[in-house]
């Protein structure tokens, strides 16, 4: 049931009268960033049209076809060759392709679009899901478009994504796309709590580097989150208050370290929500909402050096730089050019 769910209440709301309506559409497009449940609400889909005691146009989620539906049969080797087929769920009715290695494969489209004809085993509608569809390339994607521009009643599909700008036009226009906000810090704390994947003493702190990803919150180090905002701080601080732009340089080396190759562009997201935070304070805004609350007396003394007009400029240039970083732009001195204009603004 969605209310199991966290978060999203626009997202359920809109599901919910999809199912009400009986027209759940052939092709759905589920974007928002990793880890804040768009898998999770696209197997509930499946469930809901699937499900042997529906409660209302809901899953029970407790029918053997509902448990049945929540179990993925994972190849068990690293052989590409396995991760090509139609992973499916111990029901006959729900399967997901993943890319192999880097791309979506033609092949798996088309068993896609074979298995897409057949009706139903034993449910009402046969679901597949695409995850992270940003990785078809022009073939698989065209090859996909067959099914997208005539599926079959029985059959949906639901082609997951962080990242929808890198799929083709003619995907896009031909799926009713549903967009996932990024979770709340409350509500990723609430989660990790009621699911006991974190004591209490670290869920507060897990949700905050979490950044509106519960994925994110379970998959981080904390020592680890903890240096690189201590890092970003340090970026904060040069910039409102010391004006060093020779520790800037220097701050700019560290990020691109080796060692911190996987994390650079989640150091430049903890950089946003940190100079967020700061603003909010600047403006008189309650403490208890900032999104780093544990270091408020850094961030306060920064709040009382900083305006608007900068914060913001900051932000628009780290955004600016993250949408450089798809095409491989040479980090070093992007981080260098974006810190001093950064301390010029």
């Amino acid at each position: 049931m969605f209310d199991q769910l966290t978060g999203h209440e626009r997202v359920k709301q809109l599901l919910r009268r999809m199912l009400e309506s009986g027209r759940v559409p052939g092709a759905l497009l589920f974007t928002g960033e990793e880890g804040v449940g768009k898998k999770l609400f696209a197997l509930e889909i499946a469930k809901a049209l699937n499900c042997r005691d529906p409660q209302g146009v809901e899953a029970c989620g407790n029918c053997p076809a509902c448990v049945r539906m929540s179990r993925f049969n994972f190849p068990q080797s690293e052989d590409s060759d396995d991760w090509k087929k139609i992973i499916w769920t111990d029901h006959g009715d729900v399967g997901m392709v993943v890319a192999p290695k880097r791309v979506l494969l033609v092949e798996q489209m088309r068993l896609i679009e074979g298995e897409a004809n057949f009706r139903p085993f034993e449910g009402r509608a046969r679901i597949f899901l695409v995850d992270d569809a940003d990785k078809l390339n022009e073939q698989s994607a065209n090859a996909l478009l067959k099914t997208l521009e005539e599926p079959p009643p029985t059959s949906h599909l639901i082609l997951i994504t962080s990242r929808p700008a890198m799929l083709l036009p003619t995907i896009r226009s031909r799926c009713q796309a549903i967009r996932f906000s990024p979770l709340t810090t409350a509500e990723i704390e609430q989660h990790l709590l009621r699911s006991k994947l974190a004591t209490p003493a670290e869920a507060g702190l897990r949700a905050r580097a979490g950044n509106g990803s519960i994925g994110r919150a379970l998959a981080g180090d904390l020592e680890s989150f903890k240096e690189r905002r201590d890092a970003m701080l340090e970026v904060l601080n040069a910039l409102a208050i010391t004006g060093d732009h020779a520790r800037l340089l220097r701050l700019a080396e560290e990020m691109n370290e080796a060692k911190h190759k996987d994390e650079y562009e989640f150091g430049l997201e903890l950089l946003e929500t940190l100079i967020r935070d700061a603003l909010m304070l600047s403006f008189g805004v309650n403490s208890g909402k900032v999104i780093n609350a544990d270091v408020l007396p850094q961030l306060q003394k920064i709040s009382e050096r900083i305006d608007s007009r900068s914060a913001t400029s900051w932000i628009s240039r780290i955004e600016e730089l993250r949408e450089q970083l798809i095409v491989n732009v040479n980090r070093k001195p992007a981080t260098d050019a974006l810190f001093l204009s950064m301390a010029q603004t």
